[in-house]
């Protein structure tokens, strides 16, 4: 028993003059490893007679959880010094502001949208919505576009899949926003005064298109109205958009199926240096097309064009 008493004194010593965890590692190794002196105690309760293991194997079991108890703590002791030894370095200050995060910016095709929303709204029309998948009515039948029309055909437009024997016509991922207008003049009527902004497919795909785009289609129906109107609108819309004073407008006759008269608008401008310059120079730049409903458009929104 003297010799237990012995190593515990030396071991429990030994753990509390450990200074780290190198040192404290190796006390427990020296005692409780495979050859330390308490693991060799152990091994000789074998060779003892029974009355001697009755004694010696119950205060071996209780000095070895008492050394290993010492040692647990000891660890413990020396993790929490040196922790409070990092934070006097590693101290922060919570007081302080926190670090400024850069926050996302609105997307410029929806900046444009807002913007277009807001001139035209300012002008009277508000936004009328409608399906991106639409029916081949009302993306050609009900715009007066032909059966034989290009944009009908799949190299211009993108249809969707039929079941095998359903044998009507497949819809379609709209190719313009004028869908919108049939549907406006079914729900509203005459008179109307609307803008459909939303994407748009069609089967471009090159260095200078995309299959998906943005359109923004105007409408404007009442009695007595004239491309006069038509005309002020734009510039007015093209004064606050391009924030000039004078804009210049150039229309040339075209041919839209759901107008008549239809024209391309053209808008001066200057590429002087490189840079676009609208109100001014010699250059002129297309910028969207328009023209008077055609009277078969309105019928298929429900409108008669002998009274609007």
């Amino acid at each position: 028993m003297d010799a237990i008493a012995a190593l515990r004194a030396k071991y429990l010593g030994q753990t509390d003059q450990a200074s780290d965890a190198d040192a404290l590692e190796a006390v427990r190794l020296a005692a409780l490893g495979k050859k330390g002196e308490i693991s060799l105690k152990m091994r000789e309760l074998g060779r003892m007679s029974a009355e001697e293991r009755q004694v010696a194997g119950p205060a071996l079991n209780a000095l070895k959880s008492e050394i290993d108890a010492a040692l647990k703590a000891r660890r413990a002791a020396l993790d929490d010094a040196a922790l409070e030894a990092r934070l006097k370095t590693e101290w922060l200050d919570v007081t302080l502001p926190g670090r400024p995060r850069p926050t996302g910016t609105i997307h410029p095709i929806s900046q444009v949208m807002d913007e277009l929303t807001a001139i035209f709204a300012d002008m009277g029309f508000r936004v009328a919505e409608g399906p991106q998948i639409e029916s081949d009515w009302y993306n050609f039948d009900a715009l007066n576009i032909a059966p034989e029309h290009p944009a009908r055909q799949e190299h211009d437009t993108f249809f969707m899949h039929r079941a095998p024997g359903d044998n009507r016509p497949p819809h379609v991922l709209r190719t313009h926003t004028s869908p919108v207008q049939i549907r406006a003049m079914q729900a509203q009527g005459a008179p109307i005064r609307v803008i459909a902004p939303g994407r748009v497919y069609r089967m471009d795909m090159d260095q200078t298109h995309t299959p998906m785009f943005h359109q923004v289609e105007g409408l404007a129906i009442d009695r007595d109205i004239t491309m006069a109107q038509l005309k002020w609108t734009l510039e007015e819309f093209c004064r606050a958009f391009f924030e000039v004073d004078q804009v210049e407008l150039r229309f040339r006759a075209s041919h839209f199926p759901f107008t008549e008269p239809s024209a391309e608008v053209d808008i001066r401008c200057s590429w002087e240096g490189g840079q676009l310059r609208i109100g001014e120079g010699n250059d002129w730049m297309e910028i969207l097309g328009s023209g008077m409903v055609h009277p078969h458009v309105l019928r298929a929104g429900g409108i008669d064009p002998d009274q609007w």
